[in-house]
């Protein structure tokens, strides 16, 4: 029997996961090096599920993505250009920024820091899922605190259990 390499993304399963996240509901998907754990930034109680679920505190803030740095900027305070093009230049791609966020957003994503932590990752199913949901999602490893971070969904169902 061969073994699948990939995560299969069908439409219907991105547009599926979509309608969770607006829901409220977490989502986890598969990342340049690990599985991420994602949510709807806009909501208060789903970001608080996210950091129950990995036992994580408030205070050290979450990551947010999108499938292109417009997806990302209402988020942000305005860049100078010169930063923005070198972030653009390395995305999409692992890279990860601290940005000045908006005074508006939530202490459950920023944390107690003044800057909001911001990527474009080059795994295509991630940028995929934010299209999808039609904005930036939180990302995290899918992972409870001080564990090693899950590489496929299986490990994601046994670290963290199999919602609906």
């Amino acid at each position: 029997m061969k073994r699948a390499t990939r995560p299969f993304a069908s439409p219907w399963r991105l547009r599926y996961a979509a309608h969770w996240l607006r829901k409220g509901g977490l989502v986890a998907y598969p990342t340049e090096a690990v599985y991420g754990l994602g949510c709807d930034p806009d909501r208060p109680e789903a970001l608080r599920a996210l950091l129950a679920l990995k036992r994580r505190s408030w205070r050290k803030g979450l990551i947010l993505i999108g499938s292109r740095p417009a997806q990302l900027t209402l988020f942000l305070k305005p860049l100078d250009a010169e930063r923005a093009e070198r972030a653009e230049a390395r995305w999409p791609g692992p890279t990860t920024w601290l940005w000045p966020a908006q005074p508006w957003v939530s202490p459950l994503l920023r944390g107690t820091h003044r800057n909001l932590a911001v990527r474009v990752p080059g795994h295509p199913i991630a940028r995929a899922l934010c299209d999808a949901f039609g904005g930036a999602l939180v990302s995290t490893s899918a992972n409870r605190t001080g564990q090693h971070p899950a590489r496929c969904a299986l490990e994601v169902r046994r670290k963290l259990g199999h919602g609906r």
